[in-house]
């Protein structure tokens, strides 16, 4: 399974939350790759077009970063800050969160 994180490498408001989900791969070496929406219009079109309809914005296009696993869509910056909070972000990300993390204790106790 590969994260894929959808960005835009020429734009400013977005790009501290970019760096914020990015950086937090990087730190907890969960790998990903990352694609960029203003560099390849393939990449554009895809993220468009597999965005599900429901979490799209009222007007406009969705904005990065978008998070995908694989094709699956697994949310928005919004979405990934909750995980986050929440020590869920493996979950979010649709992986299985490492044994010893506070997210997989946090597993276990929901499961018991």
């Amino acid at each position: 399974m590969v994260i894929r994180v959808y960005i835009a490498s020429s734009s400013g408001s977005t790009a501290k939350k970019q760096q914020d989900v990015l950086g937090f791969l990087e730190a907890n070496k969960i790998g990903f790759e990352e694609k960029d929406i203003a560099a390849n219009e393939e990449n554009r079109k895809w993220m468009r077009e597999n965005v599900p309809e429901n979490s799209r914005p009222a007007t406009g296009y969705p904005l990065p970063p978008q998070i995908f696993n694989e094709s699956q869509y697994r949310g928005d910056y919004d979405a990934f800050f909750e995980a986050r909070e929440n020590n869920a972000v493996y979950a979010f990300l649709g992986l299985t969160a490492p044994p010893g993390s506070k997210e997989a204790e946090v597993q276990a106790k929901q499961q018991a």
